[in-house]
């Protein structure tokens, strides 16, 4: 309840800072018709003729090649042959720690993590995501100021706390809080960043724990990571029957696991205990990449390719990280092989710096992708996987795509990114136009 309480003043004390909330909460136009733009429909690998999208509400009402006559309640706006394309989507993104780093994390008060967070959710959507799949932590009170429209901010698919076994990746605890008494928590599970969990029960009650706040898909670590401090990337952590434990919860919620594994051990046992999305992988090997593609099984990745992100860990975890590096390039192999279904995120944590360069490690998928290929994945492809949240669907319009329907999340963009994905990376220069929800929360086009 504290934690809740602090979160909503952090939001409202955000929506009172000038230039931010109450611009984004400025009275609309009934409607919006943008004329003379080639769009980017999030499927196409090519452009639209000069064409007209009309956004009535949150939704594109019509989209025609022929001109659309506006009434007395609709806003013109003359694309001058730019391109509209969807809102970007990141499947892997971490709202409530990518500004802090662990210690603010385990030491500050909840209510200054979400000023944090709050800020980060602005500077996020006007970088040209409309929506995040969050992987981890206590994002559900942001995610309702968002969609009140307390403040500016992407779409959220909440995940909720990160499950995690003793010692595993996302147990951020210190030698002092052992020995774990049954029934205490310490400062990072009270506030949500991480669940402990260490039997079937224990897991089956925690992932419970995040539906019932609104998670729309449960994460568990299931192998070791890069950022915790007790995790080697080798080791495999839950058992079988503990992510069974898991599957069958969300699967009663009508939703899905995802799990954080980089190992062909740890990939393979979630696989056969029912998950559905694998985060990272980049230590897979050929055998474990088959599986996935023949078991359907999603991969969410991100094409990490130098050491920059982990410039504030320490060596050991430094270390672990150039293991994943060096992978990069064999999971973007194996997945073009076996035609897996992937999705793409950022995975940054830890760094304001890092996130500003979100766009970036989208133009790095250049080195498996065409540009057409990356933008694909990056509106419709991850789309595609929110939609496996089924009935706990927060958002159950059509995402990344520009077509009748659809939710009005777009950017107008200088420049054809089918042709150069570099402006991506450039979103203040180059996205003149981003709306969220049908609301404009930029356009430096001129008057």
């Amino acid at each position: 309840m504290a934690l809740l309480l602090l979160a909503a003043i952090a939001a409202l004390i955000i929506a009172s800072v000038p230039g931010r909330a109450q611009q984004a909460a400025s009275p609309e136009p009934a409607a919006t018709l943008f004329q003379n733009v080639r769009v980017f429909d999030g499927k196409s690998t090519s452009l639209s003729p000069p064409s007209s999208v009309l956004v009535r509400g949150n939704k594109i009402e019509r989209i025609s090649t022929n001109p659309i006559t506006p009434d007395a309640n609709t806003r013109v706006i003359d694309g001058g042959g730019r391109v509209l394309m969807p809102g970007l989507i990141d499947d892997h993104w971490h709202t409530m720690f990518i500004r802090p780093t662990p210690p603010m994390l385990m030491t500050s008060e909840p209510g200054y993590i979400n000023l944090l967070a709050g800020a980060e959710a602005e500077a996020t959507l006007l970088r040209g995501f409309t929506t995040v799949r969050d992987l981890g932590g206590p994002s559900f009170s942001l995610k309702r100021a968002i969609d009140e429209g307390l403040l500016p901010g992407p779409r959220i698919y909440p995940s909720g706390a990160m499950i995690t076994i003793t010692g595993g990746h996302g147990d951020f605890r210190t030698s002092n809080d052992l020995p774990r008494a049954m029934g205490q928590m310490t400062h990072g599970e009270e506030v949500g960043g991480f669940a402990l969990a260490d039997s079937p029960d224990e897991v089956r009650l925690r992932a419970r724990e995040q539906l019932m706040q609104g998670a729309t898909q449960v994460k568990l670590t299931a192998g070791g990571g890069v950022a915790s401090p007790h995790s080697p990337l080798d080791v495999s952590t839950f058992t079988l029957e503990e992510l069974r434990a898991a599957v069958e919860a969300a699967d009663n919620w009508g939703t899905y696991v995802c799990v954080h594994a980089y190992t062909p051990a740890a990939i393979q046992r979630a696989i056969q205990a029912g998950v559905k999305c694998i985060e990272h992988g980049h230590l897979m090997d050929e055998a474990t990449a088959k599986m996935i593609a023949d078991k359907g099984v999603w991969l969410s990745t991100q094409p990490l390719l130098d050491m920059s992100m982990v410039a504030m860990l320490g060596p050991d975890q430094q270390a672990q990280f150039a293991q994943v590096v060096e992978g990069t390039n064999t999971v973007y192999t194996l997945v073009r092989k076996y035609h897996i279904k992937t999705a793409w995120g950022t995975d940054i944590l830890f760094s304001a710096a890092g996130a500003s360069k979100q766009g970036h490690m989208l133009v790095d998928l250049m080195r498996w992708y065409t540009p057409a290929e990356a933008l694909i994945m990056a509106t419709s492809t991850n789309a595609e996987l929110l939609r496996m949240s089924g009935l706990r669907n927060p958002y159950p319009g059509a995402l990344g795509v520009v077509a009748p329907g659809a939710y009005a999340d777009l950017l107008l963009v200088e420049g054809n990114p089918l042709e150069n994905l570099n402006l991506v990376a450039d979103p203040a220069r180059n996205f003149v136009i981003i709306m969220k929800d049908g609301k404009v929360y930029k356009n430096t086009l001129p008057s």
